[in-house]
């Protein structure tokens, strides 16, 4: 069985976003072991400077890297990834798992991800270039990744 791990910069605040996230890991559960890891997220003032920032990438960077299951694909969330068509990511994850079989996804916080942990990216995936909450994007990884792999399997879900 394919393990998908999901690192995510936070917690998830909403109760919403809790129950989406938790009924796409049980129908995950048919195609894989699904781990989310959270790391604690950087604080810092309402109006930071770049310095400020990139200090907040580099600390959450290094929770994050310390959390990347060794043997893993790691795909990162991040706006300069690309863009899948649903059955493209699909193809995209079926080719992933004959390589390997542990993918992990990495969302980052507020300004995104540091770029060490988007260099260790063997693929970089991308929403499109509106910005998402994280803790929003979360959600929606997890019902991309069960439509992949219901699509693979030949699935009525993904019409």
């Amino acid at each position: 069985m394919i393990n998908v791990t999901v690192i995510a910069v936070g917690k998830l605040k909403e109760s919403y976003l809790r129950d989406g996230c938790s009924e796409y890991i049980k129908r995950l559960g048919a195609f894989a072991k699904v781990n989310i890891i959270e790391v604690a997220e950087e604080r810092c003032g309402d109006n930071p400077s770049q310095s400020e920032i990139n200090n907040v990438l580099a600390k959450e960077g290094e929770r994050i890297e310390k959390k990347i299951p060794k043997t893993a694909t790691v795909i990162p969330l991040c706006i300069e990834g690309k863009e899948y068509s649903s059955p493209d990511f699909s193809k995209l994850l079926e080719n992933v798992t004959l390589k390997s079989s542990h993918i992990c996804f990495i969302i980052g916080g507020s300004f995104g991800i540091c770029d060490s942990v988007k260099a260790l990216g063997s693929y970089k995936l991308s929403f499109g270039k509106m910005t998402l909450p994280h803790q929003l994007a979360r959600m929606v990884l997890l019902e991309q990744i069960y439509r992949a792999f219901s699509i693979s399997n030949n699935s009525k879900y993904h019409k």
